[in-house]
């Protein structure tokens, strides 16, 4: 069976789609390690439920990116990880983890990348008055939001409220991440 390891900083809402669609068989993976740069977390406790083993470092306790950047490896390469998640982990990652996990690592965007890069994309796109919003899944590479994209899915959207764009988001990322998971593992 095929491992994955989840990176997040968060409430960890797509962590547990996930995890559930893992549980449901609908992935055939099973999710191993959570790897969090925020002690308090919420997505701990979600980890905590499945009783899934967590790794929680705070960068301040390390000399160098590349120092916390090499323990994260050498506990994901004795987790013997197939597949690296990045939902919603608030960090950039570096050449360390890159190079350890070459075409490995999945991250989630809550936009129709190449637009509306970085850690703002929805209030950006919001802002800029779109009409047609969407998430994207792909593998990293040494850009901001870049590489190679793995699945898209667009909503439209004509009203004024960005809370609900944001719950759109939320309802296709759950559903997207977990289909583009599949497509990685050639599902």
């Amino acid at each position: 069976m095929k491992t994955i390891a989840i990176l997040a900083s968060g409430s960890g809402t797509n962590f547990e789609a996930i995890v559930a669609a893992c549980e449901r068989g609908e992935i055939a993976a099973q999710v191993v390690l959570l790897v969090c740069d925020k002690k308090d977390a919420f997505v701990l406790q979600r980890a905590e439920n499945h009783g899934i083993e967590t790794f929680v470092f705070d960068a301040k306790n390390f000399s160098s990116k590349q120092e916390y950047e090499a323990k994260i490896v050498e506990i994901l390469q004795k987790k013997q990880v197939d597949l690296i998640c990045l939902a919603g982990y608030m960090r950039i990652v570096g050449s360390t983890i890159l190079n350890a996990f070459p075409q490995k690592i999945l991250n989630i965007h809550p936009a129709l990348l190449p637009a509306f890069k970085g850690a703002h994309a929805i209030d950006d796109a919001f802002n800029f008055g779109v009409k047609v919003f969407g998430v994207t899944v792909h593998l990293i590479d040494q850009t901001i939001d870049g590489g190679t994209i793995i699945a898209q899915r667009a909503f439209e959207y004509y009203g004024n409220s960005r809370a609900e764009v944001e719950q759109k988001i939320h309802e296709i990322e759950h559903q997207l991440f977990p289909e583009a998971i599949n497509l990685i593992f050639g599902k």
